[in-house]
């Protein structure tokens, strides 16, 4: 299967976008930051250069179909599975900047849950020829399962005191509306709960990958200041659902940070580790 996909390694795109102050309010209004706090913080790049196909060429899930950019892919089932980020330089407000993204591998294996096929991308956030953000971005996808999945039951929050710093909140239906409106993110597992439920197989609306990662960033920004990270790698371990406690935990570890996002059943949902900036 591989090889019928090796045309599109290597194929790239680029999008331009400019960092303005109405959409950094709206991204710190969603995620409850200070409104008057004049750094962007780490995670808004999410928010730029995103897809812009019309409403009548989305697929049954929402998002653009496969075959154009991205391969056709036999597997509906996607989903954010892990991101490698380099903060080089902070972004600003009315900076103009271009995101470009490489497809650089195209990679099927088999799991326990049946076939995957991972897709890296290599996307490069920068201003006037001057690279700020890097990242690597691994998408999975899948067939559709075989059975629906459960939703976890609420147990006692994880014990955290070996924890430097943690805190619970309860994701609902305006953040997640929110955020998939702030990304532009069509995908109908966050806001769509017949779809979600009867399409995809899960027991509510999903908690975006890329929100849990960029509350893991606001935990960092919180207890260190803005921009204190040279790098953050996460990874999806398990899905977190709409009107579930989600608690956050970070701590230091020999120069390192790690950084967790429990499930209310204590399970681990997204794990990450950061280096922080020296001096």
């Amino acid at each position: 299967m591989a090889k019928e996909f090796d045309a599109y390694i290597g194929r790239a795109e680029t999008r331009s976008d400019v960092v303005s102050e109405a959409a950094l309010a709206r991204f710190k209004a969603s995620l409850n930051m200070e409104a008057h706090s004049a750094h962007v913080p780490d995670g808004f790049h999410w928010c730029l250069g995103l897809p812009d196909h019309v409403t009548a060429g989305l697929g049954p899930d929402g998002h653009p179909p496969l075959g154009d950019f991205m391969p056709a892919l036999p597997f509906p089932r996607r989903m954010w599975a892990s991101s490698d980020l380099h903060f080089l330089a902070p972004l600003e407000v009315d900076m103009a900047v271009t995101r470009r993204t490489v497809i650089s591998a195209i990679e099927p294996k088999s799991g326990k849950s049946g076939d995957l096929i991972f897709v890296t991308l290599d996307h490069v956030t920068s201003a006037d020829g001057v690279d700020l953000i890097q990242e690597t971005q691994t998408i999975v996808y899948r067939d559709h399962p075989q059975a629906a999945t459960l939703l976890p039951p609420v147990e006692a929050a994880p014990v955290l005191g070996d924890w430097d710093w943690h805190e619970t909140l309860m994701p609902d239906t305006k953040l997640l509306f929110r955020y998939s409106a702030l990304t532009f993110n069509t995908h109908r597992i966050h806001y769509d709960q017949a779809y979600a439920r009867d399409s995809e197989l899960y027991p509510d609306l999903v908690v975006h990958g890329p929100l849990t990662a960029t509350l893991l960033l606001k935990l960092c920004a919180d207890n260190l200041g803005p921009h204190a990270l040279t790098r953050f790698t996460f990874s999806a371990r398990a899905p977190l659902f709409v009107d579930q406690p989600v608690h956050l935990a970070g701590r230091e570890n020999n120069g390192e940070l790690e950084l967790c996002a429990f499930g209310g059943d204590g399970r681990v949902a997204v794990e990450a580790v950061a280096a922080l900036k020296s001096g």
